[in-house]
């Protein structure tokens, strides 16, 4: 179940708030004027959420160029890598 608060307690409570954002890994809701308006979360779980984002976006790069034909052979490109490694 999401963590909600009003926005008044980012000024009041923000040590209770960071705390809430460590301990669960999951963003803290904020409201303004009853309405969402902000979502809050600790650094570790914006950098989860932002790799797995970059994750995704790979992927469908990966499956577009698989759909257009643009691939080449596992082999050929592990010789590529070893090569501009010097291994």
């Amino acid at each position: 179940m999401p963590t909600i608060r009003p926005s008044a307690d980012l000024r009041n409570s923000y040590n209770e708030i960071s705390e809430l954002c460590h301990r669960y890994a999951e963003p803290v809701f904020i409201t303004k004027n009853g309405q969402g308006d902000l979502a809050v979360m600790s650094m570790e779980t914006y950098e989860l959420l932002a790799g797995k984002l970059d994750l995704y976006r790979m992927l469908v790069e990966g499956l577009d160029a698989d759909k257009a034909g643009k691939t080449r052979p596992m082999q050929a490109v592990f010789t590529d890598a070893r090569s501009k490694l010097n291994l």
